[in-house]
């Protein structure tokens, strides 16, 4: 298939310094006085500070420097966890945040600092969703204290200026540019700490997010080389993940920052909607269910809902079935969204993910829960187009069990 890209496009490079490899993290204290820091608050879960050695070893980095360590960080950021945070860092009176782990304290460090330096309440913060309209995202003017993110895993969420928290059965969301991070740290031990089966739910998300992006039309050429480079590393590091070798892990690190990286050089939002309503569903599942990840849910949904709403997008799936090598120009466009669901069920399987909603243990009563949260979702759906489609939507959900 011909890739045309678009020539027309306009780049925002963002400055951020990343450290990786071995001992990267021996660089922390000189980010603390380059950004002329004394007082650190370290932000992470409860496995990583009573389960590993990482925040003893950063303590002992920082020594007088880090002034507190918040460890109740849970799954997917409840708002309850962020208010405790964000009050710890008032009392401290802490002048940098230190986010440890995966998506989900990375996402809590940037509300964290939103919470800290804006008056309003989190729900006025928060994305606004009128009956009808398209979704309000509130500006956040006052300044915000800067981030350092130390990864345990490859996540999308560590250099974002999003974040999603739980709240209740649903989720609140937060925007504001002032909370990308001013350090990323890819460090080799550090990432050795995330046990398997937080690497395969990685994982998973990540070869997801890849091979949707490859449905992209119009990208600007730098975007476009971007994300075929992307898939070719998650395909490479998902081959060679071995418990001893951080090298795979930090690969993952790397294309999740490069998948960020390419919506600033004009890659934009992947728009087809196999994509568009697997990050729904999938984020009210994660959000609602506490024992089921990213990768489990997004792996759950992906075959079924490209089955059902791919000959929509048939361009878009034609694009991703011949990344995935199983479709060629010349074959029936009408087989591309098949062939490609076929194929990424096999290669989700075979990082030993679920094939439906019913695998992961999903309630077929909590259906009409999961759609009205899954029409709320900027990201998927910004110009609220799912309102209309509710019908639709309803049918393809209830055929994920």
């Amino acid at each position: 298939m011909d890739y045309k890209t678009n020539h027309d496009f306009r780049i925002v490079s963002l400055a951020a310094r990343v450290y990786s490899g071995k001992d990267a993290l021996g660089n922390l204290p000189a980010e603390l006085k380059r950004h002329k820091a004394r007082r650190a608050l370290v932000i992470c879960g409860r496995s990583v500070s009573r389960k590993t050695d990482l925040i003893t070893r950063i303590k002992a980095l920082l020594g007088d420097s880090c002034v507190g360590v918040y460890d109740e960080m849970r799954k997917d950021t409840p708002l309850e966890d962020v208010i405790a945070a964000r009050d710890l860092a008032r009392a401290t009176q802490a002048d940098i945040l230190i986010g440890v782990g995966g998506g989900s304290v990375i996402q809590g460090a940037r509300v964290v600092a939103i919470l800290l330096a804006e008056k309003q309440s989190p729900e006025e913060l928060a994305t606004q969703y009128p009956e009808f309209g398209a979704a309000i995202s509130p500006k956040l003017l006052a300044p915000k204290l800067p981030i350092i993110n130390v990864l345990t895993m490859g996540t999308a969420a560590q250099n974002r200026g999003g974040s999603p928290v739980k709240y209740g059965s649903s989720r609140l969301e937060f925007f504001d540019p002032k909370t990308r991070p001013v350090a990323l740290f890819w460090d080799a031990d550090a990432l050795m700490t995330a046990p398997d089966s937080m690497l395969r739910t990685s994982g998973a998300s990540v070869l997801w997010r890849a091979s949707m992006d490859m449905g992209y039309k119009g990208a600007s050429p730098i975007a476009h080389y971007n994300r075929r480079q992307v898939f070719e590393i998650t395909e490479n590091a998902l081959a060679h993940i071995d418990s001893k070798d951080p090298g795979p892990r930090i690969d993952l690190c790397i294309a999740t920052y490069l998948q960020n990286r390419e919506a600033d050089d004009g890659g934009g939002r992947v728009h087809h909607w196999p994509g568009r309503v697997v990050y729904a569903f999938a984020t009210s599942i994660f959000n609602m269910f506490e024992h089921v990840g990213q990768g489990e849910a997004r792996s759950a949904l992906t075959p079924t809902v490209i089955r059902r709403l791919g000959s929509r997008d048939p361009q878009a799936m034609c694009r991703i079935a011949e990344t995935l090598g199983v479709w060629r120009e010349g074959d029936a466009l009408a087989d591309a969204p098949m062939r490609a669901a076929d194929e990424l069920e096999k290669r989700f399987s075979k990082l030993g993910m679920p094939r439906t909603l019913t695998d992961i243990k999903v309630p077929r009563d909590s259906a009409t829960t999961l759609l009205e949260n899954s029409l709320k979702n900027f990201n998927a759906d910004p110009r609220r187009e799912f309102v209309k489609e509710r019908d639709l939507l309803k049918d393809v959900l209830d055929a994920c069990w």
